[in-house]
């Protein structure tokens, strides 16, 4: 058996956090899972779409900051104005 590097462990750990919330939210908005029911409230969202985040931000801080400067629009400089 072959040992893991810590990256390695981190980037499954990652990868399995990111499936697990697509699986979750797919489940969600195909109404096969409820997100609320009388008998468990809302662990069912909870498990499918709080789990997953809550680890995501453990395994990745910085993430949310990342994707903020990604969706955020890049200022552009203005041309300096010519007087004719």
């Amino acid at each position: 058996m072959r040992p893991t590097s810590p990256t390695t462990r981190h980037e499954r750990l990652l990868g399995a956090a990111l499936l697990w919330l697509l699986a979750g939210a797919a489940l969600l908005v195909t109404t096969l899972v409820p997100a609320r029911t009388k008998g468990l409230g809302w662990t069912p969202a909870f498990w499918l779409l709080g789990a997953p985040l809550v680890l995501l931000l453990v395994l990745e801080p910085a993430l949310p900051r990342q994707l903020l400067a990604v969706l955020r629009p890049r200022r552009r400089t203005a041309s300096p104005l010519i007087w004719n």
